[in-house]
């Protein structure tokens, strides 16, 4: 029997060309036209919908919407599909296990008869969810996020840190193949803290002279306190100059300072979608990557799309998956805005702010949309601040809801100065009433999983327990 292996199933020169990098890909985005970016991706979206029809979950979820083949004719009729989630692709998958339904692998197309990458996601909002990349389009995710590093000074020899998980967890495996597929740098896989010690992890880092770290800011941060603990100074003992991670709304400066001063850069993006969003030089919010992902800001109560600068749900069509899974209307349930400022650097792609938080990890106490990742800058202007927290929603008999947000603290446990001031800041930053509870430094850690996890639990709710 005859079939193609992942090599051949894909063109890595045509791939290159149609996703380029460096100046390459800066003079063509100074040079396009929206008009001109508009029509790239109206062809790439025509193809994706094409496809997407062979596929039993869109034939389900498009017909249950009364959606007819001949209704979607453009980009501009993309609205009149429905979005979809993570709840739809596990309900897929429970109907049709293990893999569901999604997905068109060895359906007996071309399309579909193609090697299969298998991985999940990390489980953070429930239970993993199976996540299936062709050859082409993991191909595809791995340049677009080698196309960021290179953008915010990845260079070749650079000795490169990462904590991202491993396993069957998207994020270490995907992360590993950008940076030695399409750039020349030492790549060392450490994962989380569960896979190799942090102690450990500072060790190597020493060792090999590492000079960036990838990750998310959470445990990046850590590791500095657990470098200092081990009698070595961050930036100099440790000569990193760049962090390249997930930031979040974690503050960038005490993040910076405690690796010496280093340059940080953000990206966005999700385990299907991969690289959605990343900043550049002018570190002036995300740059879409719209040659390759079409991102839409929905209303997180009414998902109708929102002017830019108002905040909603992201809502991602990837528009180079046109083979075993394509994507089109996923919600991320992750929150942003689209900023409105021209770019800098003179690049004709959008920019966004960045992730704010999540949609359905959202808490409303008493009118007032409250996302727990927002509280981390907030907490870290006070002195006493330790580094760690946890929010605890509940429910009173009264149906009121409440919010309570456990600090790790310097300060006495018992210190009602310092827990009014942590109380007048919250209250004062995000314009609500809530409880706070100081705890001692590295008590949280079995609450957060800060060293086991990839992203730290920072909301437990008990609301409907």
């Amino acid at each position: 029997m005859s079939y193609a292996t992942y090599f051949e199933s894909f063109d890595v020169n045509k791939l290159l060309e149609q996703f380029p990098l460096d100046q390459a890909f800066t003079d063509k985005f100074k040079a396009i036209s929206r008009e001109q970016l508009r029509a790239e991706q109206n062809e790439k979206f025509l193809r994706c919908v094409a496809r997407a029809w062979q596929i039993p979950f869109y034939q389900r979820l498009w017909g249950n919407a009364g959606i007819k083949p001949e209704d979607i004719r453009s980009l501009d009729d993309i609205t009149k599909l429905p979005v979809f989630g993570k709840h739809e692709i596990m309900a897929s998958v429970e109907a049709n296990p293990p893999l569901g339904d999604f997905h068109g692998w060895q359906d007996g197309t071309e399309a579909g008869n193609k090697p299969l990458v298998f991985h999940t996601t990390s489980g953070t909002t429930g239970r993993p969810q199976p996540l299936v990349f062709s050859p082409h389009s993991r191909e595809v995710q791995s340049l677009l996020l080698a196309r960021l590093y290179r953008w915010q000074g990845m260079k070749p020899g650079d000795v490169v840190h990462s904590v991202y998980g491993h396993g069957m967890i998207n994020g270490g495996h995907y992360v590993r193949e950008a940076i030695t597929h399409y750039t020349q740098a030492l790549f060392c896989s450490a994962g989380t803290g569960i896979e190799m010690r942090s102690a450990q992890q500072v060790q190597l880092m020493k060792n090999m002279g590492t000079n960036v770290i990838v990750g998310f800011a959470d445990y990046i941060k850590k590791l500095a306190d657990v470098a200092r603990e081990q009698g070595l100074e961050p930036g100099k003992d440790i000569p990193v100059r760049m962090i390249c991670g997930h930031l979040g709304r974690e503050s960038r400066e005490s993040l910076s300072a405690a690796w010496g001063g280093v340059e940080l850069y953000d990206w966005y993006g999700v385990g299907d979608t991969g690289a959605i969003a990343g900043q550049g030089p002018d570190q002036d919010g995300l740059y879409l990557m719209e040659d390759a992902q079409y991102v839409e800001i929905l209303g997180v109560d009414d998902g109708q799309i929102v002017a830019d600068g108002e905040v909603g749900d992201m809502v991602v069509t990837c528009l180079y998956k046109d083979d075993i899974y394509p994507i089109i209307r996923f919600n991320t349930h992750d929150v942003t805005r689209v900023l409105t400022t021209p770019s800098s650097l003179g690049m004709n792609l959008r920019r966004i702010e960045g992730f704010l938080g999540r949609s359905d990890n959202m808490v409303k106490i008493r009118g007032i949309n409250v996302f727990p990742q927002a509280m981390a800058p907030i907490l870290e202007e006070h002195a006493a601040f330790a580094g760690e927290f946890i929010c605890m929603a509940s429910r009173d008999a009264t149906g009121r809801d409440e919010l309570a947000v456990h600090v790790e603290t310097h300060a006495a446990l018992d210190d009602e100065a310092v827990n009014a001031a942590f109380c007048a800041l919250l209250r004062q930053r995000l314009g609500v009433e809530m409880g706070v509870v100081l705890c001692a430094p590295g008590s949280l850690a079995p609450l957060t999983g800060i060293e086991v996890r990839q992203k730290p639990v920072r909301l437990i709710d008990k609301r409907f327990a």
